[in-house]
């Protein structure tokens, strides 16, 4: 019975080319928003996680609260005094800090500001590769032990033209107006901000900024089998207690890999939901689109809805009918609708992927997600015949044989 009711709603689909396209049009324009969207989110949410995963669940972030970044002035600082307190907190085996300041950097008679970590020489640095520099060197070398006025640059610096031509090594920089020789260049990273880093010697740093006993970020690794969020906490306990700060009133945050985690995925789940939103316009367009067929097949099909009904048809098989007629026209719509999409967003991988040299945005299709996009395309057209539906069901067969 169903399966015959699925053909005559076909049927009637199809004599009807020009209008059912026309009323497709909304649906899968809305679909296609909403799985290319989704999908480009997955495929970022994916990404994200497969990177935190690489750093491990075991690590802890303490960083600074206020200025405009690591470095920035009027950004708190951290001490060695703080890195040997953190030692000190539950369940943490190992601890390191680094320093991030914002530099001016000069090559070709051109001056840009960016960021220079620097890095450190002795036993820490084992720690700090671990956690923030797990990147290969493209060319040249790492900065080593008895380094001083080296510098190892991100990425675009090699092939970005950052300073209308492309650096080289062994060629010479200024930062802050001190030449240093470029030693190495380190992966693609994808993200702009790393492949736009500096690195130099952490000594070399603290020359030039006249430091010695400060930290931008610190970092500390918890023991295997303890909860990091009971560490976490006790760091913070630690750290107020050395700051001789109040609850709440920290001028610093910690925070595990899970926690940053959950940060970025909050973020993007709160864009996608607003690009959704934004989408479904489409698709309450294509379900007044599809309502407004349906109005129309019911007034051209009257005297045969008076013949069905002449011959034993009953109301709710008259409604059903209509209801998956108008179903079908969204489904049909969602599967060109899913098409479109994953091609629209397979293209911004690829265009991403060439221009970024990284994996930062790629399409994640889950199966929930095609089969989602279909059920519910079927769904927003069935529900957009259900009063043309009624309409039809209520339609009395004297009256309807004798429309004309």
């Amino acid at each position: 019975m169903i399966k015959d009711f699925f053909k005559l709603g076909w049927s009637n689909i199809t004599k009807r080319k020009l209008r059912s396209w026309l009323t497709m049009i909304g649906i899968f324009i809305g679909i296609a928003a909403v799985v290319s969207l989704v999908s480009l989110g997955q495929g970022l949410n994916k990404y994200i996680d497969d990177e935190f995963a690489k750093l491990g669940k075991d690590k802890i972030y303490i960083q600074p609260k206020g200025g405009f970044g690591p470095g920035a002035e009027g950004t708190p600082v951290f001490s060695e005094r703080d890195l040997k307190e953190v030692n000190k907190a539950v369940g943490v085996i190992d601890s390191a800090g680094m320093s991030m300041k914002t530099v001016k950097i000069e090559f070709n008679d051109i001056i840009r500001y960016f960021y220079a970590a620097g890095i450190p020489t002795d036993d820490t640095r084992r720690f700090i590769d671990e956690l923030f520099l797990n990147y290969d060197i493209e060319k040249g070398r790492n900065i080593k032990a008895g380094d001083k006025y080296k510098v190892v640059l991100g990425h675009y610096y090699l092939d970005r033209m950052l300073f209308e031509k492309n650096v080289k090594l062994g060629d010479k920089v200024l930062i802050n107006d001190v030449e240093f020789r470029v030693i190495g260049f380190y992966e693609i990273i994808g993200n702009p901000g790393d492949d736009q880093n500096i690195y130099i010697p952490q000594e070399t740093l603290n020359e030039l900024y006249g430091i010695d006993d400060e930290f931008s970020v610190l970092i500390a690794k918890t023991t295997p089998g303890i909860d990091p969020k009971r560490s976490a906490e006790s760091i913070e306990k630690t750290l107020r207690k050395s700051r001789d700060v109040e609850e709440g009133s920290e001028d610093f945050y910690v925070q595990t890999t899970d926690e940053i985690m959950d940060s970025f995925n909050n973020i993007l789940l709160i864009v996608q939901i607003v690009l959704i939103g934004i989408a479904a316009i489409s698709l309450l367009v294509g379900g007044i689109g599809i309502m407004n067929t349906m109005y129309t097949a019911v007034l051209e099909r009257t005297k045969e809805i008076g013949i069905m009904k002449a011959i034993g048809a009953r109301n709710s098989s008259i409604m059903i009918l209509f209801l998956i007629e108008s179903g079908i026209l969204g489904l049909v719509g969602g599967i060109i609708g899913v098409g479109i999409g994953m091609g629209i967003s397979k293209s911004v991988e690829l265009i991403a992927t060439s221009a970024l040299q990284s994996k930062l945005l790629q399409a994640y299709f889950p199966w929930y997600l095609i089969v989602g996009s279909l059920l519910f395309s079927f769904i927003v057209g069935s529900l957009s015949g259900v009063f043309p539906a009624r309409q039809a069901a209520k339609q009395k067969p004297v009256d309807a044989l004798r429309y004309e």
